[in-house]
């Protein structure tokens, strides 16, 4: 893979099917068929009027709000109403519709953007809201995926967890049924003030005393169960019978209580909702409390929670204290805050359905001014879809694409996708269709893509065809449709698929954009929930300190997405091995990096956002294209384009660790076009350059000595003697079962068995002097500095930490990330200097087994290996390691050498370990791999390099 290519493609992260920006779409492969243009506007995505009624053929008639003609049927006329009421300003969202009080019960929604500051607006008038607090809102504005955390953990049974200590809905303070304090804390969390407010007008049991007069009380709840879905085989009907019972053994959650079928043996029907049973699970254990109840009523859908009523009946117990009153008290308020909890936030949603919903929230908290009134108006409808509705975009969303068959869509959750289609369609989400006489222009060859092998060979039945792959059958019906060889042929593909849906340009465009603001990332998307959901991942636990915002303004995030979609252009095009546009793509990037750092004043501003956002401009994204495009060009050997490339980095931006590769790769090209004087000169001055580190910097101090010698250069740099020094080598024999270049060498190894270079050395070294180790190269070392480190990388440093789906805080690979902690990780050096890494590898192996950390392999290594490892290489050179990846970890989080070994002597547990870089035949050292020697030889390690061949024989 070309040098770059790996970086820009986790930086595009999945493939964009609609591109917002006009100089995308211009670069982008135009097929000869007609596309739609991505829209302007979100009007433009409006459906036409005709494509109903081709499909169904009802009686239409007039929207009094914008005149458009729909469907006259009860459901369509109110959808309708409900997406064009939401974008306008003639009604507000809170009213209902006539469908919703007539005709079906009343669908949850979540707060759309109108209703929070209908909200503040009302609580201001009632004097009851300081809006500058910011417990008023749902979501605090501080942080957004805290509060989403915590309302997951109180509403579903995943076992979610939030991102600041100091914020989460811990469980600690239920241990010995103290909750006091959690209460306490409960009602003053903005989650769940709204709660508060209206649990007040429920009647709380009078708990204050405990005598036998209060033994008998008898109070009524209604809740839901949940996780039915596991439970296939269990048998509802209206009004049966449940009854409850403890599950301390949940290895999700050991508050767990099971809902039971009285009237079918004992039955599990599934859980109570997790926020009531980590509160009311206390009160059954100790014997306060017993539950009995009925089932309500049935649910629309099999996966749906079944809503229930528990009948709660206080225990006789005359002998308790008064300390445990006010604990039974608090835990009951607590219960029935719960309840209300369950009755606002219905749990009904998907967990899917609920992460995607609380990904919108989140992002319109934090970034809605990065958006149009119009955009916002676009978002806000979603909350106002039906269950079904939501539902079916999502799953779409999802799914490759971009065009789908209704008749192949089809979802156990999802009770009518055709009506939830029309549904998405009226609010602009989708575009539905089933005639090539519909007035939308499309792409004839995604419409091919939907048949099947049968379809298209009963389509070309009457045409003699060799090819039998599906591809091969779709490029000869495309054939005929470019050469209108066949008129006929978009009706007959149209009647196979039927009535066909695609997302929506606009809804694409947006929700893209939503997904990159909340992770920041192109390598995260909606997965990352499913893997929390399933316990797959855990990611770490950090507060987030936010004070800048990431993007300035609009213009710098429509710049930003306009370099990643030219970003994803120049991708594609090297699939398809289109040079000429490939070069195109080059261009662009290079005449735009060029007006963007011109332009770019935010160093001079005082309160500048931190250097480490810059990752997130157009200029850092062009760069990374300009830097694959260099790799290009020296791939077809076009050095003085290549040249002229690094120039304009090099003169353009001056801070920045990947210099060190630009003038490296700037003084090899000048050599390979025989400019060796200019080549010499741009090393010399590449060593000055303090953003010039770790194997680039050796590399061209090694060039300035081999092109430095006399007539061009007379005098010896001082740093001769450390470039030149002398790395000890082991020359081991090896018998090989192949030995041709290009492949990887396996060799016999001591026990007969075929192994790689690495394991037979590993094999010669616990044989020769009793060594224990691991080949992991980096790997064990960063998993050392992740676990050592882990109360430095986590610490609370401003605007390190935007999403809790982080793995590192986002100034790992920059200086500030030693700036920002310089006194914190002196401080913490220092211990492990003066032998306490022992003690903090197994603290923080206990706390944080198993959570996500980068770099850190739990699997890989056990406990007793990090710690033998950790005693024999001693806290001083521990010590002197870190201080280079804390100072640089980019620089330095690749290239170490391949075995970390160790052993120990005598019955005094002195130990002694040894680093040793790995070379079969024909392999030699990189210069990243040689600067790690040189920098371990400096820390004090004992390193060397083992090389392997036939015939080994000393130097």
């Amino acid at each position: 893979m070309l040098h770059g290519r790996d970086s820009l493609v986790r930086l595009i992260g999945k493939r964009r099917r609609t591109f917002s920006s006009p100089l995308a779409q211009h670069l982008r492969p135009q097929s000869a068929a007609k596309r739609r243009p991505s829209p302007s506007s979100v009007e433009d995505e409006a459906p036409p009027p005709k494509q109903e009624s081709q499909i169904h053929g009802a009686e239409r008639v007039s929207c009094p709000v914008c005149g458009s003609s729909i469907r006259g049927t009860d459901y369509s006329v109110n959808s309708h109403l409900d997406t064009c009421l939401a974008r306008g300003v003639k009604r507000k969202l809170t009213q209902s519709t006539l469908l919703q009080f007539k005709f079906c019960p009343r669908s949850r929604s979540e707060s759309s953007l109108v209703d929070l500051d209908n909200d503040k607006e009302k609580a201001r008038k009632r004097g009851s809201t300081n809006e500058s607090d910011p417990s008023n809102f749902p979501l605090s504005s501080r942080y957004g995926s805290t509060r989403m955390s915590e309302r997951m953990q109180c509403a579903s049974a995943s076992p979610y967890h939030s991102l600041s200590s100091s914020e989460t809905c811990t469980d600690a303070s239920l241990e010995g049924l103290v909750i006091e304090d959690a209460v306490i804390s409960k009602v003053k969390d903005p989650l769940y003030s709204h709660m508060f407010r209206q649990s007040v007008k429920t009647q709380i049991p009078k708990l204050d005393t405990c005598g036998p007069g209060d033994a008998k009380y008898v109070e009524i709840l209604e809740t839901f169960i949940v996780g039915c879905r596991f439970h296939d085989n269990a048998e509802l009907r209206q009004g049966a019978s449940i009854f409850l019972l403890r599950d301390p053994q949940n290895s999700k959650d050991r508050h767990a209580i099971k809902v039971l079928s009285a009237d079918f043996d004992g039955r599990v029907l599934g859980y109570l909702p997790r926020e009531l049973a980590k509160y009311l699970s206390p009160l059954i254990d100790n014997h306060h409390i017993k539950c009995e109840g009925s089932v309500t009523s049935l649910p629309r859908h099999p996966y749906d929670v079944i809503p229930i009523q528990l009948v709660c009946q206080m225990a006789e117990n005359s002998d308790m204290k008064s300390d445990d009153c006010q604990i039974l008290k608090s835990l009951w308020e607590s219960v029935l805050l719960a309840v209300e909890y369950g009755r606002a936030n219905h749990p009904s949603m998907t967990k899917y359905q609920r992460n995607f919903c609380l990904m919108i929230e989140d992002v319109m908290n934090h970034y809605a001014y990065l958006f149009t009134d119009k955009e916002k108006s676009f978002l806000g409808v979603f909350n106002s879809l039906s269950d079904d509705g939501q539902r079916l975009f999502i799953r779409l969303y999802t799914r490759k694409g971009p065009w789908f068959r209704m008749s192949n869509v089809s979802y156990p959750e999802i009770s009518d996708p055709l009506q939830a289609a029309e549904e998405l369609q009226l609010a602009g989400y989708l575009f539905l269709f089933n005639s090539c006489e519909d007035p939308f222009t499309y792409d004839m060859k995604e419409v091919l893509n939907l048949l099947n092998v049968y379809e298209i060979r009963e389509i070309l039945k009457q045409k003699a065809i060799n090819c039998t792959r599906r591809p091969e059958l779709i490029n000869v019906l495309y054939s005929a449709y470019e050469n209108e060889i066949c008129p006929l042929l978009p009706k007959v593909v149209f009647e196979r698929v039927g009535t066909c849906v695609r997302i929506s340009s606009a809804a694409d465009i947006f929700l893209w954009r939503v997904q990159r603001l909340f992770f920041l990332s192109g390598e995260q998307d909606l997965s990352s929930f499913l893997l929390v959901d399933l316990g797959l991942v855990k990611f770490p636990d950090y507060a987030c300190n936010i004070s800048h915002q990431v993007f300035a303004g609009r213009d710098d995030l429509l710049e930003y997405e306009e370099a990643i979609e030219v970003a994803q252009v120049m991708d594609e095009y090297l699939d398809a091995n289109n040079m000429d546009m490939v070069i195109r793509c080059i261009d662009v990037s290079d005449s735009h990096i060029q007006a963007s750092l011109m332009e770019d004043t935010r160093s001079s501003i005082l309160d500048s956002p931190p250097t480490f956002f810059s990752c997130f401009s157009a200029s850092w994204v062009y760069s990374k294209v300009l830097t694959l495009g260099i790799s290009v060009f020296e791939h077809k050997h076009r050095y003085e384009d290549a040249i002229r490339l690094l120039k304009g980095l090099l003169n353009r931006i001056t801070c920045d660790s990947r210099r060190g590769y630009w003038t490296l790769r700037l003084s090899v090209d000048l050599e390979h076009i025989g400019r060796l004087n200019e080549s010499l000169s741009v090393a010399e001055e590449g060593i000055l350059d303090s953003w010039v580190r770790a194997g680039s910097k050796v590399a061209l101090q090694r060039r300035v000595l081999r092109l430095g010698k006399p007539p061009r250069r007379w005098k010896m740099p001082s740093y001769a003697d450390y470039v030149k020094q002398k790395i000890k080598e082991v020359y081991i024999r090896g018998r090989p079962l192949v030995c041709e270049t290009g492949t990887k060498n396996l060799f016999y190894g001591y026990d007969g068995e075929l192994c790689g270079v690495e394991q037979l050395a590993l094999q010669y070294y616990a044989g020769e002097g009793g060594w224990l180790g691991v080949h992991s190269e980096s790997g064990i070392w960063m998993t050392f500095f992740g676990i050592l480190m882990w109360d430095v990388i986590f610490s609370n440093i401003p605007d390190v930490f935007r999403s809790r789906f982080q793995t590192a805080p986002l100034d790992l690979d920059t200086d500030d990330f030693y700036v920002a902690r310089k006194s914190l990780i002196e401080s913490h050096l220092q211990k492990i200097h003066d032998g306490m890494a022992d003690e903090i590898l197994i603290t923080s192996w206990g706390l944080h087994f198993g959570t996500a950390c980068r770099g850190v392999k739990w699997e890989r290594h056990s406990l007793s290996d990090l710690r033998a490892a950790v005693s024999c290489i001693g806290g001083r050179r521990l010590a002197a390691l870190f201080r280079h990846l804390s100072l640089d970890y980019r620089s330095w989080s690749s290239g170490m050498p391949d075995l970390l070994l160790w052993r120990f002597h005598g019955d005094m547990g002195r130990g002694q370990a040894k680093l040793v870089e790995v070379k079969g035949p024909r392999d030699r050292l990189s210069e990243q791999q040689r600067a790690w020697m040189l920098i371990l030889l400096d820390c004090g390690f004992d390193a060397e390099i083992c090389k392997v061949s036939p015939n080994p024989s000393s130097p």
